[in-house]
């Protein structure tokens, strides 16, 4: 195919498209009368004619004429669409069906893939080479070698099509250890920089190269509508116009410049946008949850990105896993086909999410051809790929899946293949950039990160005129986000939640704390570092950096914008107590309710989660030895700030908008504002609204402050990430599916051991409950035990009983601890597991809450 290169220069013109405003590109209100198509139809020629879609239970009706109609920034190119055409004569229906499954690289080898013809690989959130998360960047390029050479083998007779590897390196490569980091977008928005982002694309670009993967499954172009999303962070803003402003230039950074030679050429990769569409709106904030918007606000806020990044070419799109009105967007052919495609011109192919198509009625993750009939051309079949392999095989023999669906999907994704070089006969460490490892945390790809952390700080308060801070003083730094690159990164690091890392998986980054100790060199002041926020020598100025542990997706997910974790405010307010001037850095990935902790503060900003260049806080926070600012702050609000923890949607357009701080909010040296003096601490919960249960683990994951564990005698060995275990693998944990992606945690014995939830001391009460939602596949031969503050029960019948029965929700009441000798006044370890050999048990939830009745027994 090295026949095509010099053709491949010439691919791409400029194509004329709407850019227009979302509603400005609506059409006239008088549409067509409505007719009704189920959703598992093809294309047709419907730009004027309501569609319902239909699930048998829930419908939606759109009207693709109410959409804004556009053109992609890439003209197809003759030479290119008959090579494709080709190509797709000549491939066997195995081949084709392989072309449109996407395996995770922990779920199929290169023998694999080449035997099932498969079109991608990705590596999910915590999948790294030879399942390594912490894989050297040469083990990331050697094995994108394995997976190409294996895919254009054709010695079995196939047509031989080179395998595309898709990434998730969505502020940064974040997936590499050594990496650029960059702010998640939350405060890329604050920023709202477009030459910034073009430049971020591109370095992004540039450092995927150098390890040999072609796609990146960014940018996402979520309108955050409700701040308890666990994914908030992901979006820009909760305004459509910054996200539309944003899009393109981060496309063409990631792709290069569709009207020019540079598009997918050189130091170039295909981008996604994502997640189409209305995943930043659904009901109470719930990750993969339902759209209730009208077709207006689903067209002029959620996809509001869209049309910028179509026209900028991105390549594919990323289908949602919410749904719209009920009807999963996996399974929407109407928004899938009539809308993206034939009326906003969207010309690459669509990719579905983690196992998303088994979320669509009727499918389940092996069996599900209503999400390829529907207009989803690639399964993103991370585990289930080879099952679906063969279902989709009888679904197309046996005419479910038209041949003509099959072969469009086919076409699309080969298409796209063929823009991006892959049929040049390069292997990826034959590219250009491939093998440059020194282009990860390049010095010059650090200093724009710096500058864009420096860009997404927003102060809030600065009423006694703290900041900016004189370098001459002495200043304490306290909190556990101080000296915490994994903290200030978030999640989307190195693996999916972000978590379990110390500063030593950030070669060359540097911590806030690290940014402090540069910033008054040689001016005569110091920094002292103290987590507990304890101090011998009086400071002149404490400094608490404090916030958000990293999470991702659904685990993010709250209920209020509370911040529960007092733990920094307790640091302030001893500072306050003290006398001593208190500055406040809190890292997130939304606004949450800080009435308190800006009452206690003399200056409080929001440094959201700027990623591995941590000196690009003390840039702006710190001054220049003659006392006056090195940098200003330039951020703003892209979403508003509460003034209560119930004001979980809070939008310029709703009605009643009332925000502590506003959209667009935004103080500087230069502009000081007026002073934001004191403000009511009313949280607006009820102790209804707040629970009466404490949290102990959710979705696998311990609450904040605390800490699991696994032990096995002596050895004691904290759980940091997705896996652990104890060194002679008496007992092993992990993280596994429970109802999606990594929700649960099962747990392996193989001899006497256990795990247990350990923090600071609680108080509890012998009237509650200690709550556990768990299964049982394997019971074991021996005792099985649960403690509370050191005193064990045995639950050795109950595990007997559940061994097989599926997800269980057991209870003991905590006077059954209380009898066995615990001390519920000061409990330090509230759940405690022991087992034996051949245990297996799957926790998601613990929790400590509700009231026991007479009649319980001390039984599981």
């Amino acid at each position: 195919m090295k026949t095509l290169s010099s053709k491949f220069n010439a691919l791409f013109t400029t194509a004329s498209v709407c850019v227009l405003a979302l509603a400005a590109c609506a059409p006239d209100e008088d549409a067509a009368p409505a007719s009704s198509r189920n959703d598992a139809q093809t294309s047709s020629d419907v730009q004027s004619t309501a569609i319902t879609v239909s699930n048998g239970t829930s419908s939606v009706v759109v009207d693709p004429a109410n959409w804004p109609e556009g053109q992609s920034g890439v003209a197809r190119d003759p030479d290119v669409e008959a090579f494709v055409a080709d190509l797709v004569s000549r491939m066997s229906v195995e081949e084709k069906v392989g072309q449109v499954l996407q395996a995770d690289i922990s779920e199929v080898t290169p023998e694999l893939a080449q035997q099932y013809n498969l079109g991608s690989v990705l590596n999910g959130g915590n999948s790294g080479p030879y399942n390594n998360n912490f894989a050297p960047p040469s083990d990331w390029l050697q094995l994108a070698d394995e997976y190409y050479v294996a895919s254009t083998d054709t010695s079995d007779g196939g047509v031989g099509i080179p395998i595309i590897w898709g990434t998730d390196a969505v502020h940064g490569h974040s997936n590499i250890v050594g990496a650029t980091l960059f702010p998640h977008n939350i405060g890329l928005g604050a920023a709202n920089s477009p030459e910034l982002m073009y430049q971020i694309g591109e370095i992004t670009a540039l450092e995927i190269r150098a390890t040999g993967q072609d796609w990146t499954f960014a940018p996402t172009l979520a309108v955050v509508q409700n701040d308890t999303w666990g994914r908030t962070y992901e979006g820009f803003s909760e305004r459509p116009e910054i996200v539309a402003n944003l899009s393109a230039p981060l496309v063409e950074g990631l792709q290069g410049a569709a009207d020019t030679d540079e598009f997918l050429n050189g130091p170039h990769i295909v981008s996604t946008a994502k997640h189409w569409v209305g995943d930043g709106g659904t009901y109470l904030g719930r990750d993969q949850g339902d759209n209730r918007a009208s077709e207006a606000d689903m067209r002029d806020i959620h996809a509001a990105g869209y049309p910028p990044a179509i026209a900028a070419g991105v390549q594919t799109v990323m289908a949602s896993f919410n749904s719209w009105h009920g009807v999963k967007m996996h399974g929407n052919g109407a928004m899938l086909q009539d809308v993206l495609v034939d009326r906003m011109g969207f010309d690459g192919f669509v990719v579905g999410d983690w196992e998303g198509h088994g979320q669509i009625a009727g499918c389940t993750n092996e069996d599900c051809p209503q999400a390829l009939i529907a207009g989803v051309d690639m399964y993103m079949a991370s585990g289930s790929w080879q099952e679906l392999y063969y279902s989709l095989l009888e679904d197309v023999q046996d005419g479910t899946v038209p041949m003509e669906r099959l072969d469009e999907a086919v076409t699309r994704i080969l298409r796209v293949k063929a823009r991006a070089g892959l049929f040049e006969g390069l292997a990826p460490s034959e590219r250009p950039q491939a093998g440059d490892f020194d282009l990860l945390g390049h010095p010059d790809h650090r200093a724009v990160a710096r500058e864009a952390v420096r860009s997404s700080l927003v102060l809030l308060k600065n009423d006694t005129g703290l900041l900016p801070l004189d370098p001459s003083l002495n200043i304490l730094m306290a909190g556990d986000g101080a000296d915490n690159i994994g903290k200030q990164s978030g999640g989307w690091t190195i693996n999916w939640q972000g978590d379990g890392h110390s500063n030593d998986v950030f070669p060359g980054g540097q911590s806030i704390y690290d940014g402090f100790v540069d910033a008054v060199a040689g001016s005569g002041g110091s920094v002292a570092l103290s987590e507990d926020g304890s101090y011998t020598e009086r400071p002149d100025v404490a400094v608490v950096v404090f916030g958000e542990d990293p999470y991702a997706e659904f685990v993010g997910d709250q209920e209020f914008v509370n911040f529960p974790d007092e733990r920094g405010l307790n640091l302030l307010r001893q500072y306050q107590a003290d006398g001593i001037p208190t500055l406040a850095i809190f890292l997130s990935g939304r606004p949450l309710w800080m009435n308190r902790e800006l009452n206690a503060s003399d200056a409080f900003v929001a440094a959201w989660l700027p990623g591995s260049e941590g000196g690009g806080v003390a840039d702006v926070l710190v001054g220049n030895a003659e006392g006056a600012a090195r940098h200003d702050f330039v951020g703003q609000l892209s979403y508003s700030w509460p003034q209560r923890a119930d004001q979980t949607v809070l939008n310029p357009h709703d009605e009643g908008y009332d925000p502590l701080f506003a959209y667009g909010y935004g103080l500087s040296y230069a502009e000081p504002g007026e002073p934001v003096g004191e403000l009511s601490e009313e949280s607006g919960l009820t102790e209804s609204d707040a629970g009466t249960a404490t949290a102990l683990m959710t979705n696998g994951r311990v609450a904040a402050g605390m800490e699991l564990a696994l032990v096995s005698g002596d050895e004691r060995v904290a759980v940091s990430g997705p896996d652990a275990a104890i060194g002679d693998t008496s007992i092993a944990i992990t993280l596994d599916d429970r109802d999606v992606q990594d929700d649960s945690r099962r747990v392996n014995w193989t001899a006497e051991a256990g795990f247990q939830i350990t923090g600071e001391a609680m108080s509890l009460d012998a009237s509650q409950l200690l709550q556990i939602s768990y299964q049982v596949t394997e019971r074991g031969e021996g005792p099985v035990t649960v403690s509370v503050g050191g005193a064990a029960i045995d639950i050795t019948a109950g595990i007997r009983l559940a061994e097989g029965k599926g997800w269980r929700s057991g209870v003991i009441a905590m006077s059954c601890f209380a009898d066995a000798g615990a001390d519920l006044s000061a409990v330090d370890m509230p759940f405690a597991m022991t087992g034996p050999a051949g245990l297996e048990f799957w926790v998601d939830d613990v929790s400590v809450g509700g009231e026991a009745t007479d009649d319980m027994t001390c039984e599981l």
